[in-house]
């Protein structure tokens, strides 16, 4: 894993200069501490600077960017191609020469042979950037499921790019505004949706895109969509095939050259990678786990310490108490300059240092199963709900549906948002479901906003932004169950640019390339072919996974209640740090903006304060946005 960069005067007619690409890259020393590297095309109007996180062919023949034989091709690579071995054998036999073991060279000739298109042969992780010089031709390339970032801007007829904002910060003459209409998004997805940033002008290219930019202009493509299909298989043939490919994916994603290591929370899906990397190896890997003190509801030792004991681990743990939460604060403002609103950022911090300081480079994470396999009971209490009154009261005639929200208004208990948030939602004639970690409803969220932000505001939705994902499976999947909508929302929004972002930003941050055997894309159109009553059967959340890993890893963990991965945000703003969070809001220069209302931010601390609801998502979500605020605005 590592950090790109760069500059394409497409429009311009400026050139590309040493000093503006080396200080680009000295903006991400975190994701690539051990080399650097940067390239200026023949006529000036292209440079590239490269950051390396040292992983596979440590010699200097993996130094980037990377060139083809004849210097027509250039190439920088951030993240991992996994099946690079079969693609090296491949090409040899088309008649190409390859002069390192990296994985990055196979991009180069596998562009050579393929085209563009070569991206369909990609399995992995990665943002690339590819230079075509006869074509005159720069390609930027985000990977299916959005596991790497790319970042990109115009500015005067330059495109200026990448892995993260402040690379793009560093170009003279990039302004920092704020995007109000990506502020109003964020408050509800706890994260922007792509394309948008917070910051005005600056774009991320949404997962399974690439973007083609030449003289004539940029082009951005769609090259890969999740979008669910029927299938004749049986629950047999579906386990079978999870656990084939599961192999397979935990076994491609050991290869590196530096140790390793697997995060571990004893949950099914950490412990099943710690199995399949522990069948895969034949001897014992390094297992990492953090824990909150003194809250035994966030207890994760209890747990991990079965799984590693069953697998004879080596197994590391730290603690984390709030305190390290103040402390990891003004590095959160620091790598997040996309910002995220998922606490589960700070325990995080606290395992990759572990994970850095012990001497691990590369560990394996269990992101993407909750999501593919409809592992939260959240969405179990949404599918229900759906089914028991949603399809009716969608049903109901227009003006009933809009009188039964204005009833709804009625009511101001806190507790009673929720509730409130669906009425609207239903005379709005929108969709039920808008993600699995909504912070603000739009209900809730109007109510912090000043008069002259509501009416900057007025006309807006979030349901904008997933209303075009709806579009698309209703045009191309329209028998798609309500559960695989909800997922395929979910691989669009919630998986790429919050979870798969907390886990990039965080864990590069202690310089540590995390890697996602559960979002392997074959592993991802499987599956959407399986229908919802084999994710939840009778019920039971993650079904169909839970019985493909069994006899795999100890049927205690499998049937266990789950837990979840999370942060004590709510138990500390009333506790230790119920002065200290708050705080960050109130001496914030966000107040400057005219954003929000003092009066509705104090209600909403003093209601979770007092026990009326839990509200900390939403506190700390304001509280992520007030640390970046403060520091890439103010």
């Amino acid at each position: 894993m590592c950090g790109i960069s760069g500059i394409f005067h497409f429009k311009s007619g400026e050139s590309a200069t040493e000093d503006i690409l080396k200080k680009m890259g000295s903006t991400m020393v975190h994701r690539g501490p051990d080399d650097s590297g940067t390239y200026i095309s023949k006529d000036r109007n292209l440079g590239f600077s490269f950051r390396r996180l040292s992983i596979i062919d440590l010699s200097p023949t993996g130094h980037q960017p990377m060139i083809n034989e004849d210097g027509t091709v250039w190439v920088m690579l951030n993240g991992e191609i996994y099946n690079f071995d079969e693609l090296r054998h491949e090409l040899l036999k088309k008649g190409h020469n390859f002069k390192s073991k990296s994985d990055t060279e196979t991009i180069i000739h596998s562009y050579e042979e393929y085209g563009v298109k070569a991206v369909d042969k990609w399995n992995g992780m990665f943002a690339v950037a590819l230079w075509d010089e006869k074509k005159q031709k720069l390609w930027l390339v985000r990977d299916r499921l959005g596991i790497k970032p790319v970042y990109y801007t115009i500015h005067n007829g330059t495109l200026i790019f990448g892995s993260e904002i402040k690379a793009i910060l560093a170009y003279p003459g990039v302004k920092r505004r704020l995007n109000e209409r990506a502020l109003f998004d964020y408050l509800t997805f706890a994260c922007c949706p792509a394309p948008q940033t917070l910051f005005e002008g600056i774009h991320k290219l949404p997962a399974g895109h690439y973007l083609e930019v030449d003289a004539h202009g940029i082009k951005e493509t769609e090259y890969w969509d999740p979008i669910p299909t029927s299938s004749s298989q049986t629950e047999e043939d579906f386990t079978k095939n999870i656990r084939g490919i599961l192999q397979d994916s935990v076994q491609k994603q050991m290869v590196c050259d530096v140790p390793f290591g697997v995060f571990l929370s004893g949950g099914v899906d950490s412990t099943t990678n710690v199995a399949l990397m522990t069948q895969a190896r034949g001897k014992s890997v390094d297992s990492f786990s953090v824990n909150v003190k003194d809250l035994p509801k966030y207890d994760e030792f209890k747990w991990a310490r079965k799984a590693a004991k069953a697998f004879n681990s080596n197994h590391h743990e730290i603690t984390a108490g709030p305190q390290d939460l103040m402390a990891f604060l003004p590095k959160l403002a620091e790598h997040a300059d996309d910002p995220n609103g998922d606490p589960v950022c700070f325990p995080l911090y606290y395992v990759s240092k572990l994970i850095r300081d012990s001497g691990v480079i590369v560990a394996q994470v269990g992101e993407g199963a909750d999501e593919l396999f409809a592992g939260y009971n959240q969405y179990s209490l949404v599918l229900n709900f759906w089914k028991r009154w949603w399809k009716k009261l969608e049903a109901l005639p227009s003006p009933l549906k809009k009188l039964l929200f204005k009833l709804g208004t009625l009511t101001k208990h806190p507790a009673f948002g929720l509730h409130l948030e669906q009425l609207r939602k239903l005379a709005d004639a929108e969709e039920f479901f808008w993600g699995g970690a909504i912070a603000f409803s739009e209900f809730t969220k109007w109510d912090l906003f000043t008069d002259d932000f509501r009416k900057r505001m007025d006309g807006n939705s979030s349901f904008d932004a997933i209303k075009p994902y709806y579009k698309a499976i209703d045009s191309k999947a329209p028998e798609t169950d309500f559960l695989n909508r909800m997922i395929y929302l979910e691989l669009k929004i919630r998986l790429p640019e919050l979870l798969l972002m907390r886990v990039d930003k965080i864990t590069m941050a202690n310089s540590i390339e995390s890697r996602v055997p559960f979002l392997d894309h074959r592993l991802v159109e499987l599956a959407m072919r399986i229908p919802m009553d084999m994710k939840l059967k009778n019920g039971t959340p993650k079904y169909i996974l839970k019985e493909a890993v069994r006899g795999i890893i100890p049927d205690e963990i499998i049937d266990r209640k789950k837990q979840g991965f999370s942060a004590p945000i709510a138990e500390w703003l009333k506790g230790p740090l119920k002065d200290e969070l708050p705080n960050v809001i109130w001496k914030s220069k966000i107040w400057d903006a005219g954003i929000f209302k003092k009066e509705a931010v104090a209600k909403l601390i003093n209601d979770h304060q007092s026990g009326k609801a839990d509200l900390s998502f939403r506190i700390w979500n304001l509280i992520t946005l007030c640390l970046w605020f403060d520091r890439w605005m103010a």
